[in-house]
């Protein structure tokens, strides 16, 4: 039987890179690699050459990336991405058009957010959406940490000070962290990640979700309350452990800590060798996030203005949904106490960038400092109002980078397309509209 194809529209970097291919041509895909954000592209061609067809393409080009998905009328049954490259209505119809050879059938995304995805036209052409929730929970919270400490101890300023050769003191000294509390919007995988470091270090720790549920009494009377009480971990810890990652549209238990990325231990999963297109038992199994039933969720919130107006650092932890679209806006930005600071390492659109660099620039505004790694306009579009404050730390969302955290994305979405395409969902996380 003839191989399934897979497009890797943008594949993990450096050595990872080798990784991702070994896992894919493992379970038996036919993969073509586009080059165009592979930094060794000529070494990829003399180590992969007569194992993989290459490409070369601007994935951020929506005509292009549909013209080397249909080349030739073959097409791809699968896509995958890891930079959130846009895959619109536009793009999803000419890749399941009739008459193609092998029209699309599943969007792979390494990574957590879906965002970039268009799901109810997804829907419409049977394309199946996956992705790997909580593969980079612990790299984006440490990211957030470390913001926090930078922001909260000026470290870009003595920085930049001693490196004109200036001996600058502090004018007024900063309090410790045990002596501020946190406050974290969507307490899923990697806010509670964050809630367990930051309380370790002493802060006291709140959270707001935006999703009231109903929970069984037993549940609701061994979880402490997030929405009416501030908590510290472990209490935030254990008492979010078993509820539901209000981050995603899929739930996945075993995710919540990230497996390592090594080939035996992503083997755990149901055997997709029985495929006829797939390779032999012996290969890499894949690792499905699961599917377990969804855990207790938090009591009505607290609101999301009375922890605004109770936190000295604010930290965004949620998906970009038309619900949380500019949830963050000049009236929630006023709330905050003064000297506060605002992180965002979740998804750009959902704070107005406007109405943050207006704050930033006001020295009555309550809003001290923010730190930013995702923005409304990313990548080549890349572009913000916050250019050039002083009190805005800007990084090119690199949050969730680590070596770990991509390895386990790349080979998880690997498992993942490679069990959609064999016809076993079962476990495998898929998002919806």
């Amino acid at each position: 039987m003839e191989r399934s194809r897979v497009l890797l529209v943008d594949a993990a970097p450096g050595a990872l890179l080798g990784r991702e291919l070994e896992r894919l041509l493992g379970h038996g895909l036919a993969v073509t690699l586009n080059l165009r954000r592979v930094a060794d592209g000529a070494g990829a061609r003399a180590d992969w050459g007569g194992r993989v067809d290459f490409t070369d393409f601007d994935p951020f080009d929506e005509a292009a990336l549909l013209a080397e998905t249909v080349r030739d009328g073959l097409g791809h049954h699968a896509v995958k991405s890891r930079a959130g490259v846009p895959l619109r209505a536009a793009f999803l119809a000419g890749a399941t058009r009739p008459g193609l050879a092998h029209p699309l059938r599943v969007i792979g995304r390494a990574g957590a957010g879906t965002d970039h995805v268009e799901l109810a036209a997804a829907a419409r052409h049977g394309v199946t959406v996956t992705h790997t929730p909580g593969s980079n929970a612990d790299a984006v919270a440490e990211f957030a940490l470390a913001q926090l400490l930078a922001l909260t101890r000026g470290l870009r300023s003595y920085d930049e000070a001693a490196h004109r050769g200036e001996w600058r003191a502090a004018t007024a000294p900063p309090e410790e962290l045990s002596e501020l509390t946190l406050g974290i919007v969507g307490p899923g995988r990697i806010g509670r990640a964050l809630a367990g470091r930051a309380s370790a270090l002493g802060m006291e720790v709140q959270a707001f979700s935006r999703r009231p549920a109903v929970a069984s009494a037993p549940a609701l009377a061994s979880a402490r309350d997030l929405t009416s009480a501030s908590v510290s971990a472990p209490d935030l810890a254990s008492a979010l452990a078993s509820a539901r990652d209000l981050t995603s549209a899929s739930v996945s238990a075993p995710d919540l800590t990230p497996a390592p990325a090594s080939a035996p231990d992503l083997a755990s999963a149901p055997d997709l060798a029985s495929a006829p297109h797939l390779a032999p038992a012996s290969t890499p199994q894949p690792t499905p996030a699961s599917a377990s039933a969804p855990g207790p969720a938090p009591r009505p919130n607290r609101s999301l203005p009375d922890l605004l107006a109770t936190s000295d650092v604010v930290s965004l932890h949620l998906p970009l949904t038309p619900e949380t679209r500019g949830l963050i806006g000049r009236a929630e930005l006023a709330l905050m106490r003064p000297g506060a600071i605002l992180l965002n390492t979740a998804r750009g659109g959902i704070v107005d960038e406007q109405a943050l660099a207006d704050a930033l620039r006001d020295p009555a505004h309550p809003l001290a400092a923010a730190a930013v790694d995702t923005f409304e306009h990313e990548h080549a579009a890349f572009a913000s109002p916050l250019f050039g404050l002083p009190n805005a730390l800007l990084t090119p969302h690199v949050a969730g980078m680590t070596r770990t955290a991509m390895a386990t994305a790349a080979l998880r979405c690997a498992d993942h397309i490679a069990a959609l395409l064999a016809g076993r969902p079962e476990g495998i996380p898929v998002v919806t509209a």
